[in-house]
């Protein structure tokens, strides 16, 4: 075959979105013959009940064992008995224990290991690093029943009573340090967890897909060791698989000539070499050799123009080692842009990262569910409530979602600070009304003490239900971080009507008299369908509606990829008239976060500017935390912006990584409360803003001889004449109406607006 032709025959091919084989149409494994059970097994008595003898799967979790479709346990745990399987739950065991892992005997096939619904150093840390006193996930809400790391400190109990039996790990703890990760607990970056719990296989995402298939295989007599094809795992290889081309990502400083560089399509037999136009330069026959199930081929970097050119099942991205990335913020970056940029199930490519002797294999992600799929999930028999043996405690986490309905996962919001598009996907995944209408109907009869409210109809967001690209063909070829930012795609669908029918089917309910919603709204999204908007003002705003700005600047918000405060002003205006419409008197509560990458004191300084100006005072406030895998993470950790093209010579970000700093900029969020008054007025000296020291409506804090009057909400003396006393009064003058801060009511009689809580 001529040269050429072979390049023209290898030219991008336009991508079509790829199916799966549907979640139900496995054989059921042997198993089913034991029917539903009430509740999952927790102990050996409740086995005999049942009349097993052994559990089949046995998941172990981090969690407080709740039967609902909110809780990981529960879904996994349903779905595979759905499949035939016998599976226990082991919920918070004493890992200072051996003996509390085996309280279910040995499983038949293997450990799926959890922290649960949180990551554990999330779920017990603040973030100012600062031990949290309460687990919303335990009984009681009891601090300190599940070690930090659990998913590493929980594989390792297992492995150290059956080093035989395979340990599957997964949820989010999981997902999101499937490869190298910063990690702001040891302010360093870690190895992939895999590695370090010594497990066999990671499932990352919503695993229903991946963890169905894993456990049919293993049942059907595969090793674990075999199963290295599986969408959306993460597995431990001694080199890149035969037949793949690996893209060469692992450095960011390629020199700008390259002499001699291996053909795209070379095999370890074929000696041709491309010029910088691709074309066979070898004096030998110009023929590019077919490609072969018995080689690896190499394509550095700087053809990254050929990538789409190799099959994308067949091609897999080489990421910086970890030894390099836990060395190099900056090579750190590169690897974070790459694994972002392959998030797309239907386009991504697998990721292959050196650790030491091993490499750390990532496969694509999984294939959203499909509706049916979705609706098949949620429908499974679910007791809805905690298990028995928590009787007569209080579960935090369960008496916030109790009366609450998932309706869609994922987001294609692409916020960086945020982990659910790591961890869901950008493709949404939304179920029918009917489902989600028998699961109020479900709860209405089900569930103890029902009032009649539905606390949320959402999900990661509340407005991206059956939001998503208007062409499949077009969201299958996608690689865009978000469908949003900077500004909403074409190609996206905004019209919202599923959602306000569904609220309208809801309403209508026998039982049912109030409807709220609970979850975040994208208001940048809903000022593109006003219909939606006054359906959501007029009968789901239970007086005050929490919406995430999370900052005024732009310099903050474009490392954020948030919408700037010309939309906030648009929704706030179609929020307050509708309100007016509907004889409401309601309240828009922003949301805000200081310390962002990137975000200097200058820009806490017009925050909260912007916010004496509109009459906020917020009370709670929220500090960048920086979660393992996000794009913020990498410029935290790196200095560099991954959104763009890395390079050694980039454009560097500050981030506030002192807790001083980070401390100053959370005050600018409450400049109202004299505790911050001393830093603020130091701050600003620094930044050369004193004149925003005083007493006056552009002014931010009062000077430290102007504290006392403003503390106690002594009006101004009047000036008399002379210029010493009119010195004296204009130096103690608060703004008029001043009041201290603890005594604001939160119905704000004197303003339009309330306090902001968060």
């Amino acid at each position: 075959m001529p040269a050429q032709l072979a390049v023209d025959l290898l030219k991008p091919k336009k991508l079509m979105p790829i199916k799966a084989p549907h979640l139900f149409s496995y054989p059921k494994y042997w198993a089913e013959c034991f029917g539903t059970a009430p509740f999952l097994p927790t102990s050996r008595e409740e086995m005999d009940q049942l009349g097993w003898d052994s559990c089949d799967i046995i998941i172990v979790t981090g969690d407080a064992y709740v039967d609902h479709p909110s809780f990981g346990m529960a879904i996994m745990g349903r779905l595979l008995e759905a499949q035939g399987f016998r599976v226990g739950i082991i919920s918070q065991p004493d890992w200072r224990d051996p003996q509390a892992f085996s309280v279910l005997g040995k499983p038949n096939l293997y450990f799926g290991v959890t922290a649960g619904n949180m990551d554990s150093l999330i779920n017990g840390y603040t973030a100012d690093l600062r031990k949290r006193s309460d687990d919303a996930y335990t009984p009681a809400g009891e601090a300190g029943k599940r070690p930090d790391r659990a998913v590493i400190v929980y594989s390792q109990c297992c492995r150290a009573l059956w080093k035989d039996v395979p340990i599957v790990i997964g949820g989010i703890e999981a997902s999101l340090r499937r490869i190298a990760q910063y990690d702001y607990w040891s302010n360093a970056v870690r190895r992939s967890v895999l590695i370090d719990a010594a497990a066999d296989i990671l499932l990352y995402g919503n695993a229903e897909r991946a963890i169905v298939e894993l456990s049919h295989r293993l049942a059907n007599g595969e090793s674990v060791s075999q199963i290295n094809n599986l969408r959306g795992t993460t597995i431990v290889v001694d080199h890149t698989p035969l037949g793949f081309t690996e893209l060469d990502s692992s450095r960011v400083d390629w020199p700008g000539k390259i002499d001699n560089i291996p053909s795209p399509y070379e095999t370890t037999h074929n000696n041709q070499n491309v010029d910088a136009d691709g074309n066979v330069v070898d004096k030998a026959e110009p023929e590019l050799q077919p490609q072969r199930d018995d080689v690896v081929r190499i394509v550095p970097m700087p053809l990254r123009r050929y990538e789409e050119k190799v099959p994308a099942d067949k091609t897999c991205i080489r990421l910086p080692s970890f030894e390099k990335v836990s060395k190099d913020p900056v090579l750190y970056a590169h690897a974070s842009r790459v694994l972002h940029q392959e998030s797309n199930p239907h386009n991504a490519r697998a990721l292959i990262q050196k650790h030491g002797t091993k490499q750390v294999w990532v496969n694509p992600p999984p294939i959203p569910l499909e509706t049916e799929e979705m609706d098949a999930v949620f429908d499974l028999p679910y007791a809805r409530i905690p298990h028995p043996k928590y009787e007569g405690v209080r579960i935090p986490a369960y008496d916030m979602i109790k009366t609450s309905v998932n309706i869609m996962r994922g987001c294609f919001g692409g916020c960086t600070f945020c982990s659910i598009t790591e961890h869901e996907g950008r493709i949404i995944q939304s179920r029918s009304h009917e489902s989600i209408l028998k699961e109020i109907e479900e709860i209405r009869d089900r569930v103890p003490g029902f009032t009649g409210t539905i606390s949320d109809l959402g999900g990661p967001t509340s407005n991206m239900y059956k939001l998503n690209c208007k062409d499949p063909d077009i969201q299958s070829n996608c690689r865009k971080l978000s469908c949003v930012y900077p500004e909403i795609c074409p190609n996206l669908k905004t019209d919202h009507s599923e959602t306000t029918q569904l609220y309208r089917k809801a309403r209508a309910i026998d039982g049912v008299h109030t409807i709220a919603i609970a979850s975040g709204l994208r208001y940048d999204l809903a000022v593109e369908d006003p219909e939606y908007v006054k359906e959501l003002v007029t009968h789901h705003v239970g007086g005050y509606l929490k919406i995430a700005p999370e900052h005024s600047e732009k310099n903050t918000l474009s490392k954020m990829m948030k919408p700037g405060m010309g939309t906030y002003n648009r929704f706030e205006k179609m929020f307050y008239k509708y309100s007016k419409e509907a004889g409401k008197k309601q309240y828009l509560i922003p949301y805000f976060i200081a310390a962002h990458p990137g975000c200097e004191d200058e820009d806490m300084m017009n925050l909260a500017l912007w916010l004496k100006k509109h009459n906020f005072e917020v009370d709670q406030v929220q500090t960048f935390y920086p979660s393992p895998m996000s794009l913020a993470t990498a410029m935290y950790y790196s200095g560099r912006n991954p959104l763009k093209r890395i390079t050694y010579k980039s454009e560097k970000i500050y981030s506030p990584k002192a807790l001083d700093e980070r401390r100053i900029q959370k005050a600018f969020l409450r400049y109202h409360d004299p505790a911050n008054w001393a830093k603020l007025r130091e701050s600003l000296r620094e930044i050369g803003r004193e004149d925003l020291i005083g007493v006056g409506d552009n002014k931010l804090v009062p000077a430290e001889h102007e504290e006392y009057r403003v503390r106690r909400g002594i009006k101004p003396r009047p000036a008399r004449g002379d210029k010493r006393q009119q010195g004296l009064a204009g130096k103690n003058k608060p703004r008029a109406g001043a009041k201290r801060s603890s005594s604001r009511s939160s119905n704000n009689r004197s303003g339009r607006r309330p306090n902001g809580r968060r």
